[in-house]
């Protein structure tokens, strides 16, 4: 099975700015795979080391010590970002664009030529249901709407590789399952998914395997399938046991 991602040893450390503070240690020796063609979901209470690992693999930090590449390429190396679309948790678009003004605007980033801009732009808009409203103002949009053209820009690359910080925050029960129908197309035309969320009902559909990152630390790792059978209860549950949250009584 191709490895996608590759994570070895993975730390990195903030310096404290104030005199006197300790160092803050953001990821601490993650060893992670995620295989081609897979949906990986990437879990953890808030200041586990998620969004600092994505940010390695995007090339936003710079690792402490350890590696990581991506197909193979060291993320170090600006080539190995090409195959990859990326939605931040906090996206901010220019709203006086419409949704085709916008991908117009990120294809001429990725120089796909014009031949081929049309086409792309039609073929994400698809995908993210919002070919009806391409022309609408993206001020306009509600908050799932935005979300979507998120995505189609992470898309408008054609990448094989998406990674997505908080896919489904903020939004309500619809958009949440509009982004996971898209999710779901995109493993069946072959992408490879790696992204967190604290939405674990939705993880637990749409995804093939997990990690659950603590303080981090890597937990656990593995078919979303055997955790529920070896803990004998939903993602929800396994991932309370994992960070050893114990409600009050």
């Amino acid at each position: 099975m191709n490895n996608v991602v590759e994570i070895h040893d993975l730390r990195v450390e903030y310096r404290s700015r104030e005199f006197g503070q300790r160092s803050k240690l953001a990821v601490d020796g993650l060893n992670l795979q995620v295989h081609s063609g897979e949906v990986f979901g990437f879990l953890g209470p808030n200041g586990a080391g998620k969004t600092t690992t994505m940010n390695v693999l995007l090339g936003f930090v710079n690792a402490t010590s350890g590696s990581a590449s991506i197909f193979g390429v060291d993320v170090r190396e600006p080539i190995a970002r090409q195959r990859i679309g990326y939605l931040p948790e906090l996206t901010y678009y220019y709203k006086f664009l419409n949704a085709q003004e916008l991908l117009r605007f990120y294809a001429r980033i990725f120089r796909i030529p014009r031949a081929e801009r049309d086409q792309r732009i039609d073929t994400v808009l698809k995908l993210v249901e919002l070919d009806g409203a391409r022309r609408r103002l993206i001020k306009t949009y509600s908050k799932g709407m935005q979300q979507r053209v998120g995505l189609a820009q992470a898309l408008i690359n054609n990448p094989d590789l998406l990674i997505l910080d908080e896919p489904t925050s903020g939004l309500d029960p619809v958009g949440r399952m509009k982004v996971r129908e898209i999710i779901q197309r995109l493993k069946e035309q072959g992408k490879t998914v790696f992204f967190s969320s604290h939405e674990l009902g939705e993880v637990e559909t749409v995804c093939d395997r997990v990690a659950i990152l603590h303080e981090g630390k890597l937990k656990v790792e593995g078919r979303v399938s055997d955790l529920l059978q070896q803990y004998q209860c939903n993602l929800e549950n396994v991932f309370l046991n994992i960070v050893g949250y114990k409600p009050q009584s």
